[in-house]
């Protein structure tokens, strides 16, 4: 019989590993390792299918361009071609002068290849160290944000995302941290209901974000990695808390489509999310960044992607090339088992591998396209002059 005791010192983790009836002392002891050293193979044998290309065509509605350079942005495009993803949402056109640039380098360089999202301007010509000069405190400033939300749109905006900013870094004059649910944000909700267009929602990361960085959280090692991704303490909220102040305005506001990114921030509790979804049928959601959460759990993911297959889009998050977009097709296609969630050769979202769910056409279809096609404007036309071509 094997014993494997492991001993965590810092970020130093010792194997020992003694065989049965043979004395330990005569045996070469294995040198002790780092954390971050530590790259198990698998022995398993089992079925594999590298897809790479999305079995029908597929949205991908969160990725990040901006700051991409030509050469980029064209290998960019390459992939999505070859891998059959005919549109991708940007996220960071920027309600104001910003928007226009943004919007025309991507739609102009590559014709229906693009939707471009608008995002608030939280501090408009403010202090950034100075919370009571940010744009934010003014007086007027969700109807202001509102009207320019109506210009951006004008000129192509898609629809309006909101990130974290909101809930966990965004200040008030007093420098205390700003809800999700303020009121002075309803006018903005209320024109994107208004104007047809959807909004997409990052309002809070993983739960073990939240949780004290010690070595009961799953998550240690890459807290360990970027210290500044923890929320636990200080004044920050409790991620419960974030959850349910958006909740609140999707509730409130049940003209306004809403697309919760990242499985709206509840990926490791899907019993919770179908509960929110029964509840408020304005409320979507996206699988970016969150692949290796739903893929751990592959029994109650696909019967949650059966049940929700009309609620849910997909997505990626960044922008991903090929080796990133092939997990992605595995886990929503095949029944693959244990295979990595990402290229990367140290996972960064937890010390653990993904199964595939296998999900019928009828649901790759909607999860693929149909979904994004029927909530994003400018969509469907992309994916129809995308067919034609192809």
């Amino acid at each position: 019989m094997h014993t494997l005791r492991i001993f965590t010192i810092g970020f130093v983790v010792a194997f020992g590993c003694p065989l049965f009836g043979q004395d330990s002392k005569s045996t070469e002891q294995p040198r002790r390792l780092y954390l971050d050293e530590f790259r198990p193979q698998p022995s398993l044998q089992v079925e594999e299918h590298i897809l790479t290309k999305a079995k029908f065509p597929c949205v991908n509605v969160h990725t990040h361009p901006k700051k991409l350079t030509d050469a980029e942005l064209d290998a960019m495009v390459d992939a999505m071609t070859e891998a059959n993803i005919p549109v991708s949402v940007s996220l960071d056109g920027v309600v104001g002068p910003e928007f226009r640039p943004h919007y025309r380098r991507l739609t102009e360089r590559y014709p229906n290849r693009f939707v471009v999202f608008a995002r608030m301007d939280f501090i408009g010509d403010g202090d950034k160290d100075k919370p009571e000069t940010w744009a934010v405190n003014q007086p007027g400033f969700g109807l202001k944000t509102a009207d320019a939300l109506s210009e951006a749109v004008k000129l192509g905006a898609s629809g309006l995302k909101l990130t974290k900013m909101l809930g966990l870094y965004l200040r008030d004059g007093d420098g205390k941290l700003l809800v999700p649910d303020d009121p002075r944000f309803d006018p903005v909700w209320q024109r994107a209901g208004e104007l047809n267009i959807p909004i997409l929602w990052h309002v809070a990361d993983p739960i073990a974000f939240f949780r004290p960085t010690n070595e009961y959280n799953e998550r240690w090692e890459e807290l360990f990695r970027h210290p500044e991704w923890s929320f636990h303490g200080k004044d920050f909220p409790e991620h419960q808390e974030l959850i349910d102040a958006r909740n609140r305005v999707i509730a409130k506001h049940k003209q306004t489509t809403f697309i919760c990114a990242h499985m709206a921030d509840v990926p490791e509790d899907l019993k919770k999310l179908g509960s929110y979804l029964d509840r408020y049928p304005n409320m979507n959601v996206e699988i970016a960044a969150r692949v290796a959460e739903l893929g751990r759990q592959p029994y109650t993911a696909r019967k949650f992607f059966l049940k929700y297959g009309d609620r849910i889009l997909f997505g990626t998050d960044g922008v991903p090339p090929m080796s990133e977009l092939i997990p992605h097709f595995r886990f929503l296609e095949t029944y693959d088992e244990n295979f990595p969630y990402e290229d990367n050769p140290f996972p960064p979202q937890g010390l653990w591998n993904i199964y595939g769910l296998g999900l019928p056409d009828s649901v790759l279809r909607m999860i693929y396209h149909r979904n994004a096609e029927r909530l994003i404007p400018g969509v469907k036309e992309k994916v129809a002059a995308w067919r034609k071509r192809n």
